[in-house]
């Protein structure tokens, strides 16, 4: 087996590992979609590392679109090969493609309406015709239960905790009457989190793991305290009249959101303002929440048992279509708005960004890592102009981060996870900007884990 390292290498975005098996099959773990400056992230996903017709299968580890978002660009230029994911991963799966497909085709139909003199016509990465192919090619496999990927070659699922079908990855060759075990945690998520199961350790003794390192350098905040922050964020744009804006991933993150806002609710520390979530794609995806029990923990279940739902807010509404959406432009009264894309790069939220940041009474809350070079991470970094659309925008609105909703472990929880799984050789830290893969090895090997490593973008390992 031979292991070549190519997305979210020293970044967190755009994840794919390129494994190839004693009988020569190539097998994909992960495709996500690179997310960044806009020229650069095209050249990277377009640039494939394999030609996609000599692909035999892909092993997904969960639906995010730094997972699977470029799936359809390798089936545009030829890919036909089955892809595997948890049967709640190929639900949201569908969902997130079409989705996906419709956001590069519209986006490029209004930077091409709104383009300046000069500036290049921009074509959509892939069509959504790409995006229902790659649909079909999904298989639906259990957490716990063996599967064969190619011959010779089967793969175990763990419950990783992270969205709702994520999955650790346990990768098994018997070749020449050897076994070779290659590891790959996927994003790992936070023990006693709402609505999920904790994560599930891999089997430790694999001969390489693969594990992500978006926290490393850092602790989150308990789930009490969040709360407790977010309803003072709340109550404090609401008294200056303003709308709070909230980007955040359609999956797992809103659904996260929505639950805090509903315990706020609950404890009479939310005041009765609407609350919209602006995103054909996150009320898909809580439909789905509701078709996979196996995913929920016991409070979510029983939740779920009591009151028909896990997301019974008050005020609530979901916005599916866009005339709903652009009528909240034109209001001035105080309201939750939760809209996609989380890191700021596309979707509805953009609109809403281009309408609000330039108003003071409005706050912009942060509720997840930003990636380097997005509009999310310029606003994380304060930035007093950005550019929206193209066009500039003064940040008046205040703007809050608030990490501890993420869904990735934090620097102990992840280092806890990888003390029950691990490796007999090299641990490999892989999504994960550089500077915090560093301090997560310096921090892992004062732990006594011997052999940590950073790899580098199209770095070879023999097993």
């Amino acid at each position: 087996m031979k292991l070549t390292f190519h997305g979210a290498v020293k970044t967190v975005t755009g994840s794919l590992h390129i494994v190839e098996t004693a009988r020569g099959d190539i097998v994909l773990l992960d495709c996500g979609l690179f997310q960044g400056r806009r020229a650069e992230a095209r050249t990277r996903n377009e640039s494939l590392p394999v030609p996609p017709s000599k692909v035999r299968a892909i092993v997904l580890s969960h639906a995010h679109i730094d997972h699977i978002g470029n799936l359809p660009t390798w089936v545009k230029q030829g890919l036909k090969c089955p892809i595997f994911g948890t049967a709640a991963t190929v639900d949201l799966c569908s969902i997130m493609l079409r989705d996906s497909g419709a956001i590069q085709l519209h986006d490029a139909e209004f930077l091409n309406k709104h383009r300046g003199a000069g500036e290049d016509w921009v074509e959509p990465l892939y069509l959504p015709e790409h995006a229902e192919a790659t649909v079909r090619l999904l298989r639906g496999v259990r957490y716990e239960q063996w599967f064969e990927v190619r011959p010779g070659l089967r793969c175990l699922y763990r419950d990783a905790g992270h969205i709702l079908g994520s999955a650790s990855v346990l990768l098994e060759e018997e070749a020449n009457g050897t076994k070779r075990r290659l590891a790959f945690t996927g994003d790992v998520g936070r023990p006693n989190m709402p609505i999920l199961r904790d994560p599930q350790p891999l089997p430790a003794g694999a001969d390489v793991l693969l594990s992500e390192c978006t926290y490393g350098d850092r602790e989150h905040e308990p789930q009490e305290e969040l709360t407790h922050k977010l309803g003072e964020v709340v109550q404090r744009t609401f008294a200056r009249k303003g709308k709070l804006l909230i980007p955040s991933f359609a999956l797992g993150r809103v659904q996260v959101v929505m639950y805090s806002l509903r315990e706020l609710q609950r404890l009479g520390q939310m005041p009765h303002e609407e609350i919209y979530v602006d995103s054909p794609l996150a009320c898909e995806a809580n439909e789905i929440f509701q078709r996979h029990p196996e995913c929920l923990d016991d409070e979510a279940t029983s939740l779920n048992d009591l009151e028909g739902s896990i997301f019974a807010l008050e005020g609530y509404a979901c916005l599916r279509g866009a005339e709903a959406s652009k009528s909240l432009n034109h209001r001035a009264d105080p309201m939750v708005i939760i809209a996609a894309s989380g890191m700021c790069e596309a979707g509805r939220i953009l609109h809403h960004l281009s309408n609000g940041l330039e108003n003071p009474h409005n706050t912009v809350l942060i509720v997840g890592f930003q990636a380097e070079h997005t509009l999310g991470r310029r606003l994380v970094e304060k930035l007093p102009v950005v550019k929206v659309f193209g066009r500039e925008k003064k940040v008046a609105a205040e703007v809050v981060v608030l990490n501890g909703f993420s869904a990735h472990a934090g620097r102990s929880e992840l280092a806890g996870y990888l003390d029950k799984c691990r490796p007999a050789g090299p641990l490999f830290l892989v999504h994960g900007d550089e500077s915090r893969a560093k301090l997560f090895k310096t921090h892992l090997e004062g732990l006594g884990f011997p052999d940590v490593r950073i790899p580098d973008v199209g770095q070879t390992l023999k097993l």
